[in-house]
């Protein structure tokens, strides 16, 4: 019934959701996944209103199918020099390996929703169908504004007292976001306390304590997974690393090759690439990570500024060690092939796995 009333709310066919994954999901991706009956998704969360514009458009020129546009809510950046500029004279070295000067500031290179109005108004007109917030949820004025629209809303929580604020503040779904899921973790306060509960754990404990459909995410990479998330109680699964090496993909030669490496074995919870919590597979950003603490990283995502920085610096020598390869602990289980293949594929597992 949870999983009728969800694939009915969303207008899809399969209980299945490709996570937005800004940075390596592509318009392409989106619009594959949707057309062959799951719910495809952007990551708008690091462009700005016109950028995104522009990707729904990219969406909407191949399919006419619903699909989700994901923005990141974190409470907006606050600089501190002090911490910056330790920063980059920690990891300058990293950038003289390279014979590239490291930069002497560094910027908010892209603004939380939470304080976005032309995005608020660029969504109003364009009105997509499906909205995601992740880190957090936007002001109460702006969720009202997006129902208003017809837009139906979903929201990631990676605890009870998460989803319940999502609940009380209006969203259609929640995406349980467990600990093995890769990339940025969705915590709404990344300096609090974390529980670090599972997929399976926190699944159930929102399925029995919400209203609200829940959409199982973190370490789901088949149909078997899948349908085990279904026996739990949840209304659908979001798959993010399982997409990671699809054909639309945007993850670059060297992400492809770590994930199809020993390193998939070896995922890590970092902070030092961006100045948030994230799952990366295991590289030297990783293992920098293993070097400092939180208190000296700069706030998210005036520290992605530099990691970005220095994954370009060390990409144009031939180094990949330094990228955002982010990835869930399911990573081994990753297949290469098209995006709609890969979903038709999810859902013949699905019907395999579930069969008396």
């Amino acid at each position: 019934m949870n999983t009728r009333h969800l694939t009915s709310l969303l207008g899809i066919e399969l209980p299945i959701i490709q996570a937005p994954m800004a940075g390596v999901s592509s318009p392409a991706m989106a619009a594959a996944v949707s057309n062959a009956g799951a719910l495809g998704s952007i990551g708008v969360g690091a462009t700005d209103a016109e950028g995104a514009r522009a990707m729904i458009a990219a969406v909407r020129e191949r399919s006419a199918r619903p699909f989700n546009v994901n923005l990141f809510c974190h409470a907006p950046a606050v600089a501190d020099a002090a911490i910056e500029a330790a920063w980059i004279a920690r990891l300058a070295p990293l950038f003289a390996e390279f014979d590239v000067d490291a930069p002497h500031v560094l910027d908010e290179i892209y603004r939380s929703f939470v304080d976005d109005e032309p995005m608020l108004q660029m969504l109003l007109d364009e009105r997509p169908t499906i909205i995601s917030f992740h880190f957090g949820l936007p002001s109460e004025l702006a969720i009202q504004a997006l129902h208003d629209a017809g837009v139906t809303l979903l929201a990631s929580a990676t605890s009870l007292d998460e989803a319940r604020i999502a609940e009380r503040a209006g969203v259609d779904a929640v995406v349980a976001q467990g600990w093995e899921a890769g990339g940025h973790r969705g915590v709404f306060d990344p300096n609090a306390p974390d529980d670090r509960l599972g997929t399976m754990a926190l699944t159930r404990l929102l399925v029995d304590a919400i209203e609200l459909p829940v959409i199982a995410a973190g370490g789901i990479m088949d149909g078997a997974g899948i349908a085990a998330a279904l026996d739990l109680g949840a209304a659908a699964a979001q798959l993010g690393t399982a997409f990671i090496a699809c054909d639309e993909s945007l993850a670059d030669a060297g992400y492809r090759a770590a994930l199809a490496s020993d390193a998939a074995l070896h995922t890590q919870m970092v902070r030092a690439v961006s100045g948030r919590p994230a799952r990366i597979l295991a590289n030297r950003f990783a293992a920098l990570d293993d070097e400092v603490s939180a208190t000296q990283i700069p706030t998210y995502p005036i520290a992605y500024d530099l990691g970005k920085a220095l994954h370009a610096a060390a990409k144009s020598r031939g180094e990949h060690g330094f990228g955002a390869q982010w990835a869930g602990q399911g990573a081994p289980m990753a297949r290469a092939m098209p995006a709609g293949d890969l979903v038709a594929t999810l859902a013949a597992e699905i019907s395999a796995a579930r069969k008396p």
